[in-house]
C-alpha cells in the first residue's frame, strides 16, 4: 500500500497514477474522506477519554447532589466514548479497505497506455532465417514429440487442459535449466531458497495478489490456503512482521517453486503446447533494499535476466511495460521477450518489477537505520519460467532433422550433450 501521508500531501499524483493504470480515480477521494473521518474520530475519542479520566478523579471527592450529577455525566461520557470508539474503528477499517484497493504509484517514466503501448528499450541476438537454411521450423510441440520430451495428451487425460508431462530428455532439460539458473543466481550473491507452494491469506494479500490478480489464484477453501502463482509471494512474506537492520541490506533470494495459475480470461490463447499452462516450475529472484536503491536494483535484476537469456543464446528484446499492464504492486516493470519462430513474434519469458515500499507496508517489513525505522523496498525478477524457456530453446535451436542444439551453459547439466536427438518410434 502507499503512504497515507503522501496521499494527503499530493492527491493529484495519486489520481494521475490511478488514471495511468486505467483504474478508478474516484477511489482517491473516497480514501481521503475515510482517512479524514478516521483522524477526526480518533481526535474526538482521545478528547472524550481525557474528559472521562478527569471526571473519574473528581467523583471520589464529591458527595450528595454534586456526586449524582458527576455520575450522570460519567454515564453519558461512557456512552459517547463507546460511540466515538466504534466510529473510529469503522473509519479505520474503511480506510484500510480502500487503501488495499489502490495500486502502487506508477513511476513517471513508465509509458502510459495498455498492453500494446510498451516501449522497446533493447534488442539482442539474431533471429534465424529458416528459409535461408532450407527448412520450415517446427513448433515446440512437434519437436517435443520427436524428442520424447513433452506429452500434453496424457497431461490432459490425467489433469485436464493446460497440463502436461515432461518426459525423458524434457525432464532432464528442466533440471538442467533450474540448476543452471540457480548457479547463476548463487554466483551473483543470491541465497537459494526452496519455498512453500501454499501460503496464508495475509501472505497473498500482502504481495498484492488478491486484488486484480485474484481471478488467477487457486484457493483451498477447507484450509484457507492459497497455491502460489510465483515464489515471489513466499519470498516477500519471508520477513513479514520483522524489523531488519540496515547493514543486512541488500537481501537477495533466489526461490524455486512450483507455480499455479488458473489462467482465467485466457480462453483461446496459447491453447497449443506448454506456453500457457496451469502448473509450472520457476526460479525467481527477490530483493529487499533501501528505498533509495530500488531503481538501481531494478536495473541490476534486469541485467541478470539479460545475462541468463544471452547464455541460452536466445534472441530477445527488453520492453518497458505500459502503465495499464502493470500489476497492482509494481511501480515499473521490464519484460524480456524471446523470439518464438513459429509464432513470428516476441513472447514474454522473464519480467522484473520494482514494487518500491508497496509490499513491505502491507507485510509490515521495516528496516532500522540508526534511530529511524522505515519501510524498505521489494523487487522481484523471473530468472527462469521453465515451460516458456523450453518453448524458446526448442524452437530457436532446432535443426532440420528435428534435433535440437544444446547451448553451452546447459551442457554440463545434461551429461555433456551437445544435441538432443529425436527418439526412435
Amino acid at each position: 500500500m502507499i503512504d497515507l501521508r503522501l496521499l494527503r500531501e499530493d492527491p493529484d499524483r495519486v489520481r494521475a497514477s490511478q488514471r495511468a493504470r486505467g483504474e478508478d480515480v474516484a477511489l482517491v477521494d473516497s480514501l481521503l474522506s475515510a482517512d479524514e473521518r478516521r483522524r477526526s474520530s480518533g481526535v474526538r475519542f482521545d478528547e472524550l477519554r481525557a474528559q472521562q479520566r478527569q471526571l473519574g478523579k473528581l467523583i471520589p471527592k464529591a458527595s450528595g447532589d454534586e456526586k449524582a450529577e458527576l455520575l450522570k455525566k460519567a454515564s453519558q461520557l461512557a456512552a459517547d466514548v463507546k460511540a466515538a470508539d466504534a466510529e473510529r474503528d469503522a473509519a479505520a477499517a474503511e480506510t484500510q479497505e480502500l487503501l488495499a484497493q489502490l495500486g502502487n504509484l506508477v513511476h513517471p517514466d513508465v509509458p502510459v497506455g495498455g498492453e500494446e503501448d510498451f516501449v522497446t528499450l533493447e534488442t539482442h541476438g539474431e533471429i534465424r532465417d529458416f528459409a535461408a537454411e532450407g527448412f520450415e521450423p517446427k513448433d515446440h510441440l512437434e519437436l517435443g514429440s520427436l524428442l520424447g520430451a513433452i506429452d500434453v495428451e496424457r497431461g490432459a487425460k490425467v489433469s485436464g487442459s493446460r497440463f502436461y508431462f515432461l518426459t525423458g530428455v524434457g525432464a532432464l532439460l528442466e533440471f538442467a535449466l533450474v540448476n543452471a539458473a540457480i548457479a547463476q543466481a548463487t554466483a551473483a550473491g543470491f541465497t537459494p531458497m526452496l519455498t512453500p507452494a501454499l501460503v496464508r491469506p495475509q501472505s497473498m494479500a500482502g504481495t498484492g495478489f488478491l486484488g486484480q490478480a485474484s481471478q488467477d489464484v487457486y484457493h483451498l477453501d477447507k484450509d484457507d490456503l492459497y497455491l502460489v502463482g510465483t515464489s515471489e509471494v513466499a519470498l516477500a512474506a519471508y520477513h513479514m512482521d520483522e524489523i531488519l537492520d540496515a547493514d543486512q541490506l541488500p537481501l537477495r533470494y533466489a526461490g524455486f517453486s512450483p507455480c499455479f495459475r488458473r489462467e482465467a480470461g485466457s480462453h483461446g490463447k496459447d491453447t497449443r503446447g506448454i506456453f500457457r499452462v496451469h502448473q509450472f516450475d520457476k526460479v525467481e529472484m527477490f530483493s529487499f533494499v533501501d528505498p533509495a536503491d530500488s531503481q538501481a536494483e531494478h536495473r541490476r535484476l534486469l541485467e541478470w535476466e539479460k545475462q541468463w537469456l544471452t547464455s541460452l543464446e536466445l534472441p530477445f528484446r527488453v520492453i518497458d511495460v505500459a502503465s495499464g499492464d502493470l500489476g497492482s504492486s509494481a511501480a515499473r516493470k521490464f519484460d524480456c521477450e524471446a523470439w518464438i519462430p513459429t509464432q513470428g513474434k516476441y513472447r514474454e519469458l522473464t519480467s522484473t518489477s520494482d514494487c518500491t515500499e508497496f509490499q513491505s507496508r502491507r507485510l509490515s517489513i521495516r528496516v532500522r537505520d540508526g534511530k529511524q525505522v522505515k519501510p524498505l523496498a521489494t523487487l522481484n525478477g523471473t530468472l527462469c519460467a521453465v515451460p516458456r524457456t523450453i518453448v524458446a530453446l526448442l524452437e530457436n535451436h532446432q535443426q532440420a532433422d528435428g534435433s535440437v542444439r544444446v547451448p553451452e551453459v546447459l551442457r554440463p547439466y545434461l551429461g555433456g550433450r551437445e544435441v538432443l536427438e529425436p527418439v526412435a518410434k
